[in-house]
C-alpha cells in the first residue's frame, strides 16, 4: 500500500488579494482526501505592493531593474505565508509532511523560458520547520513546456472522485481564475492511460479584477453585480474583439496578455458590463474551438475557481454558447467540491507527486517534450 502523505498547499492568485490554504492527504496517485480549506487577506499595504510591482514588471528587463523591490518584496510574502502556515499547524494535530508554496505570480512569459513567482521555498521551510516544495514551473519551461496550467493532473484526480461518487460522465472542468483555462480529464485511476487534455482559452476575472480597483472602491465585481447593472458598449466590444486574436490555444496566457483600455472613458457600471462581456465572449470562443475536437471534450464542463460566482459572467458565457445547446456548465460545488480553494489542494497534491518523483506536466497540457517532475523540494531546519 502506497503511503499517504499529509501536505498543505499554499495558493495566491492574479488577484493578488490573499491566500488559499488547503491540507489535503494523498499518495500522490488516486487517493484524496481534503481535511481543511481556509482564505488568508494580505492586507492593504501588501496588496498594494503586489499590484503596484506586477503593474511594472512588463518585460524580462524589468525584472532586472526591479530586482532589488522583487527581493524585499518576495521576504514581505513569504513571511506572511510562514505566519499562515504556523497558526494552521498550531491548530492541527497531525503531523503536516510537506507544504506545497505556488508563490506569487509576478512575470510569465513562456516564449522566454521565464516565470517569475515571488516566494523563497528555503526561508518558509526554515520559518515553519517543514519540508517545502516550490519553483513549480521551472523545469517544464527549460523542457519546451508553457509553465501553465499545472493543475490538470488535480483536475483529473477529481473528475475521477466525482465520477466514481455520483455515477456521472462529464470529463471537463473549466477554471475560471485570473485566467481561464480547461481540463478534459480520463475516468481512468490507470495513469498508464493517462490521455490528460488542458488549454488556456481567455481571461477570467483578471480584467473585471482590475477593471473594479482602478474604477472603484472594491477588489472585484461581487456575484456581477455591478457588471449586470450596465450596458454593453456594442461599438468597442466589437473593435475590442477585432483587436484581439488568439495566435494558437496551445499557448499559455497571462493577464499581460490582455488589457482594459478599450473601455476607457466609460462608466463605472458600462465599462464592467462591456469587460465581462469581452471575457465572456472569449470563454465561450475557446469552448466552441475545442467542444468541435470531438476527440477532445465532451459536452458537459464542471465550473471551479472565483469566477464561477459571478453569476453576471456565467450567464453571459451561456449566452454566447446558445447555439451549442448540448453544452452543460455545471458548478463543482454541487458535486460535493469547494469550488473557491481547487488550486491550493492542486499545490498540496503537485508538491507530494514532485516529492515521490511522479511527473506534473504532461505532452497534452504544458506543451512540454515528455511527462515531466516539477518543483524543488528544501529542507532548511
Amino acid at each position: 500500500m502506497d503511503k499517504i502523505f499529509t501536505a498543505l498547499g499554499l495558493m495566491s492568485g492574479t488577484s493578488m488579494d490573499g491566500v488559499d490554504a488547503s491540507i489535503i492527504k494523498s499518495d500522490g496517485h488516486s487517493k484524496f482526501d481534503n481535511v481543511l480549506d481556509e482564505y488568508w487577506e494580505f492586507d492593504v499595504t501588501l496588496h498594494k505592493k503586489l499590484i503596484d510591482l506586477r503593474n511594472e514588471i512588463v518585460t524580462k528587463d524589468k525584472l532586472v531593474k526591479f530586482s532589488n523591490e522583487l527581493k524585499i518584496l518576495e521576504r514581505e510574502l513569504t513571511i506572511f505565508h510562514g505566519k499562515i502556515v504556523n497558526e494552521i499547524i498550531s491548530n492541527y494535530t497531525e503531523k503536516i509532511d510537506l507544504i506545497g508554496f505556488h508563490g506569487q505570480t509576478i512575470f510569465h512569459d513562456p516564449s522566454n523560458r521565464i516565470s517569475k513567482q515571488l516566494g523563497d521555498g528555503g526561508l518558509l521551510s526554515q520559518l515553519t520547520k517543514k519540508k517545502v516544495v516550490y519553483d513549480f514551473r521551472k523545469n517544464d519551461l527549460q523542457n519546451g513546456g508553457q509553465g501553465a496550467p499545472l493543475t490538470p493532473i488535480f483536475h483529473n484526480l477529481l473528475a475521477n472522485n466525482i465520477f466514481n461518487d455520483f455515477k456521472d460522465s462529464f470529463s471537463n472542468i473549466l477554471n475560471i481564475g485570473g485566467i481561464s483555462n480547461i481540463t478534459k480529464t480520463v475516468m481512468s485511476k490507470d495513469e498508464s492511460k493517462n490521455n490528460i487534455k488542458a488549454f488556456d482559452i481567455g481571461p477570467g476575472n483578471c480584467l473585471i479584477d482590475e477593471w473594479m480597483r482602478k474604477n472603484s472602491n472594491k477588489k472585484f465585481d461581487k456575484n456581477g453585480l455591478t457588471g449586470e447593472s450596465g450596458i454593453n458598449n456594442q461599438l468597442l466590444f466589437n473593435q475590442a474583439i477585432e483587436n484581439f486574436k488568439f495566435s494558437s490555444y496551445e499557448n499559455s496566457l497571462d493577464i499581460k496578455d490582455f488589457d482594459i483600455s478599450f473601455a476607457r472613458g466609460l462608466s463605472l457600471e458600462d465599462g464592467c458590463a462591456t469587460i465581462t462581456n469581452f471575457t465572456a465572449y472569449l470563454i465561450a470562443e475557446g469552448i466552441k474551438f475545442l467542444h468541435k475536437k470531438q476527440d477532445y471534450f465532451s459536452n458537459k464542463y464542471l465550473i471551479c475557481g472565483g469566477g464561477r460566482k459571478n453569476n453576471f459572467l456565467i450567464k453571459t458565457i451561456k449566452q454566447y454558447l446558445n447555439n451549442f445547446e448540448s453544452i452543460s456548465i455545471e458548478n463543482i460545488d454541487n458535486f460535493n467540491q469547494n469550488g473557491d480553494f481547487i488550486e491550493s489542494q492542486a499545490f498540496g497534491y503537485l508538491a507530494i507527486r514532485s516529492y515521490l518523483g511522479l511527473p506534473i506536466t504532461f505532452p497534452d497540457t504544458t506543451r512540454c517534450v515528455k511527462p515531466l517532475i516539477g518543483g524543488i523540494t528544501v529542507k532548511n531546519f
